[in-house]
């Protein structure tokens, strides 16, 4: 990460790329639904490389929709707020976004949370614990959290609002669990962390946040049931990498190329299509994020460009890659068009006005 790039210019990257990385992913749905890797780049090397692909030609996806929602709650929060303040404020914009959702296929699980949301009549935010809730719904628009709540002194609230925020549409730990890798990781960025620690700094907040979700006494039993499955994987995939202990260098195939990444992002899967799990949503844009390096080309390469669920891997790692390296690098084409970009771009001067500063923890 170069040091002549202000903090200010990589909030707003993050942001601004995140909908970029969401929006070539998704390609109108035809190429988030393409199951064939080899299809996407062959299609990506047609339009000429993705610095010919011009945004304004790429509509962002619900991943970015609700990313916003999430921003413009956390803005809308301000400052001094409650945690249950912010948690009704979340669901009020969630509610809002579904009305956005027109050619952006949302999931399925986020419309019937959002739909059983709007008809309640109380003040709370809790939902059942749902066996189904696995998804990348509440992963793909968490990473501003981590833009809110950056410093390690803030590290308990960054676990309690990706875990609640993730909570409201996608109560089991493999869903909300990717809500908080993606806001860690957010924040690990912001501080300019060693990338390759990332992934061990969340095995240990992960106990962390258990704690949390006992503390809490919501649905304890069935959470805890369910709670290895994120670990395991994430523990087996940085095992795999050699950088469990947070300090060795990644290590990658020989030959890492199209056919062989999406061999591995499948079994990295829980059914089969990567990307679309809350586990594996990060974990791809990980290891993305890592292979690539200072690299935006590779980064698309690997990142946003597969079979599976591209646009959420998508969102997720050059929101990341904005925050290390704001836009260097990155074809002007790619997010001068952008739909929603000044929404984008104003939300985070806002995050970048209000990071660090504190909420009631009540």
């Amino acid at each position: 990460m170069s040091n002549k790039i202000s903090l200010e210019e990589r909030y707003e990257a993050c942001m601004v790329l995140s909908g970029v990385g969401d929006a070539l992913a998704y390609n109108h749905g035809d190429w988030e639904f393409e199951q064939n890797g080899k299809v996407i780049h062959a299609e990506v090397k047609k339009k000429g490389g993705i610095a010919k692909l011009d945004a304004k030609h790429f509509p962002v996806s619900d991943d970015t929709v609700m990313h916003l929602a999430t921003a413009e709650a956390l803005v809308e929060a301000g400052e001094g707020a409650t945690l249950p303040q912010v948690y009704l404020t979340l669901v009020r914009e969630y509610i809002k976004s579904m009305t956005d959702m027109h050619g952006r296929a949302p999931g399925l699980t986020c419309m019937s949370m959002m739909d059983t949301h709007n008809k309640r009549n109380d003040q709370d935010w809790k939902v059942p614990f749902n066996r189904k809730g696995g998804g990348c719904g509440a992963a793909m628009r968490a990473m501003c959290i981590g833009m809110r709540f950056p410093n390690p002194e803030q590290e308990d609230l960054l676990i309690n609002l990706s875990v609640e925020s993730g909570r409201l549409t996608h109560h089991h730990p493999t869903g909300y669990l990717g809500s908080l890798a993606a806001a860690l990781f957010t924040a690990y960025a912001v501080r300019g962390s060693p990338v390759e620690a990332w992934g061990h700094g969340l095995m240990e907040v992960l106990e962390k946040a258990k704690q949390y979700v006992k503390d809490a006494g919501h649905c304890v039993e069935e959470n805890l049931l369910h709670w290895n499955y994120f670990e395991e994987s994430w523990r087996k995939y940085l095992e795999k990498r050699n950088i469990l202990d947070g300090k060795s260098q990644p290590l990658f195939p020989e030959v890492y190329g199209i056919q062989e990444r999406e061999e591995f992002y499948k079994s990295l899967s829980f059914q089969g299509t990567g990307g679309a799990s809350g586990h594996d949503a990060p974990m791809i844009a990980y290891d993305a994020l890592l292979r690539a390096g200072e690299s935006w080309v590779e980064l698309a390469n690997h990142g946003f460009f597969h079979g599976g669920d591209s646009d959420s891997t998508g969102v997720i790692a050059a929101a990341w890659w904005g925050a290390l390296y704001a836009y260097t690098g990155v074809p002007k084409v790619n997010y001068k068009g952008l739909e929603y970009r000044a929404r984008l771009a104003g939300v985070a001067n806002q995050l970048y006005e209000l990071r660090g500063k504190p909420l009631l923890m009540k």
